[in-house]
């Protein structure tokens, strides 16, 4: 800094400048003010390490911030452009069914001579219409509640878990629910099912967004790599994929308080992995346990369940 200084007193002295034309006595005042204003500037652009390592920590904190903030507009921006399409497809859907509902009273009202079994008929038809009508409204709304509601837990488990490795937890919203993956290194010891102190807090922190949210269930998936095991506890990676299932299922009820009705442990062995097992790097992916946040399973098929009288229409 202090060299800037000096080589732009320099310039202003002895270049081609209007300050050339100064009179001896003014340059050797104006030569003092700029020694001055340098000393100045310089003692006050001085920092110490203390303070200028704070102030990198709180820039690394903002960019964190930051990407936190992107990857959630990403998310929401996602699920808004999926929510869009799905909309102008049911509305399209009601717009078809309107227009059904509309030329079938303009053909009764054109009709001179009706059948009383006719009449009755089409009654049944325009019934059978409304009530589709009023299933498609009720899933579209059913639909938008579940989308809102796994944007919140994606964003509340990505905040609560921000201070986690991302390589160990993964977040993602997957066939319409939030699956949350933790790699086996933070959970468990190589072939073991015991759980670490350190998982212990992750649990700790999922199970508390879970019991904020009783109309969902929960899957736990332990999975493996192909790497075979066989000891006096294991026979096989289906025993070492359930076993850290259940293991995770037990911390939750047991020490987070997790209605074990709300629950389901399984294991899938090495049987669905998300890459290849041919590379360490695979395998360590491949070694994980999935927990799965879901609708409760008899809501989710009343959802699903189509109305009496659109049945009725169809024969």
């Amino acid at each position: 800094m202090t060299c800037i200084i000096v080589a732009t007193a320099h310039r202003l002295f002895f270049c081609k400048s209007p300050l050339r034309n100064f009179e001896p006595e003014k340059m050797k005042i104006l030569t003092s003010l700029v020694v001055l204003a340098s000393l100045t500037l310089v003692s006050t652009s001085c920092v110490t390490q203390k303070k200028y390592t704070a102030a990198q920590d709180r820039a690394t904190l903002c960019e964190n911030n930051l990407d936190n903030s992107q990857n959630e507009i990403a998310v929401l921006q996602n699920s808004l452009a999926n929510e869009k399409n799905r909309t102008k497809s049911l509305e399209q859907q009601i717009e078809y069914f309107k227009s059904t509902n509309t030329n079938l009273l303009a053909r009764l009202s054109d009709l001179s001579v009706v059948s009383k079994s006719g009449a009755e008929s089409i009654k049944q038809s325009l019934s059978a219409l409304n009530e589709q009508n009023r299933y498609i409204k009720d899933l579209t709304t059913s639909m938008q509640r579940k989308d809102s509601i796994n944007l919140v837990l994606v964003m509340n488990l990505k905040r609560s878990l921000d201070n986690f490795e991302d390589e160990d937890i993964h977040i993602e919203v997957k066939k319409g629910v939030v699956y949350v993956s933790i790699s086996d290194k933070m959970l468990f010891r190589s072939g073991s099912y015991q759980i670490s102190k350190r998982a212990e807090e992750v649990i700790g922190k999922i199970a508390k967004i879970v019991n904020d949210h009783k109309e969902l269930d929960i899957l736990v998936e332990g999975h493996t790599d192909n790497v075979p095991i066989a000891n006096e506890c294991m026979v096989d990676n289906w025993d070492l994929s359930v076993k850290r299932a259940t293991s995770i299922v037990r911390l939750m009820q047991n020490k987070f308080s997790v209605q074990p009705s709300r629950m389901t442990a399984g294991g899938r062995s090495e049987y669905l992995p998300k890459t290849t097992n041919e590379t360490v790097e695979g395998r360590a992916k491949n070694r994980r346990t999935e927990i799965v946040i879901l609708p409760k399973l008899d809501q989710f098929f009343e959802l699903l369940e189509p109305p009496t009288a659109s049945t009725d229409l169809e024969q």
